[in-house]
């Protein structure tokens, strides 16, 4: 019987042929089960960088095609990854509050985004324990960037990241939970086999607001994101400023 924590599915279609190929070109299955996760995990981090694709729904392959993701399809390319690689790992699904991504929502239509969205990390077994991998989601160039915008700043829940600790966060494989995201968690949806087993049962953005989204709001929010990587940080509306660079107030969600 197939392993489920190792299947394949519409999703996590490792055995499609870019997946396959990256994985041979990069020689990560002559790796220990310590460097293939490290390798897969800093991969999905770091060279496919933080963005918002067309849905959150979509097949690895398609996701490394567009080269760039958020945490539930950098969560489905990881998946698929790893589970390439021999790796068994499942899927956790949440909902964050919509403010961790002000400050990349447009304000002009912040107001009609949902006050719940959907988020997801991966958990991967490894020697008998289960880990969880969240920290993958904003790429270190982005990450630097709000770093050095925020140099006295440790507990922050907007531009894409929710932490108490911005200076110093998990976010790096050491072989244990990392996190970027987490204090903006409000709903745990538990855990899954498989995203295409969350996704079938939850769902966002559908109808005229889905459209907006797809066709208009995520490639504003992916110029937002490319100019923050430049140093470029938006304000956001009742923050205040006490040495010339933008604090947030009232943004900041109690960790779970």
């Amino acid at each position: 019987m197939m392993d489920r924590f190792l299947a394949e599915t519409r999703l996590v279609d490792f055995r499609a042929a870019p997946i396959k190929a990256l994985i041979e070109e990069r020689n990560w299955l002559s790796l220990s089960d310590w460097d293939k996760i490290g390798s897969a995990y800093d991969f999905v981090r770091n060279e496919v960088r933080f963005g918002y694709n067309a849905a959150d729904a979509l097949p690895a392959s398609k996701i490394l095609a567009d080269g760039y993701g958020q945490c539930n399809t950098k969560g489905i390319l990881l998946m698929a990854l790893l589970r390439g690689l021999g790796i068994r790992c499942r899927f956790h699904g949440f909902t964050i509050d919509k403010a961790l991504q002000r400050g990349i929502v447009p304000e002009f239509v912040y107001p009609l985004a949902p006050a719940r969205i959907l988020h997801s990390w991966v958990e991967i077994e490894y020697q008998g324990r289960w880990i969880e991998l969240e920290g993958f989601i904003l790429d270190q160039s982005l990450l630097t960037a709000l770093q050095d915008h925020f140099p006295q700043r440790s507990s922050i829940c907007a531009y894409g990241i929710g932490t108490n600790c911005l200076q110093m966060p998990e976010v790096e494989w050491k072989g244990d939970n990392t996190y970027i995201q987490k204090t903006g968690i409000k709903a745990d949806y538990g855990v899954f086999d498989s995203p295409d087993d969350f996704f079938a049962v939850h769902s966002q953005l559908t109808g005229p607001r889905g459209l907006l989204y797809r066709f208009f709001v995520r490639h504003w929010m992916n110029r937002r994101v490319a100019q923050m990587r430049g140093g470029i940080i938006p304000q956001i509306p009742g923050a205040t400023s006490n040495d010339g660079r933008t604090v947030l107030t009232g943004q900041m969600q109690e960790t779970r």
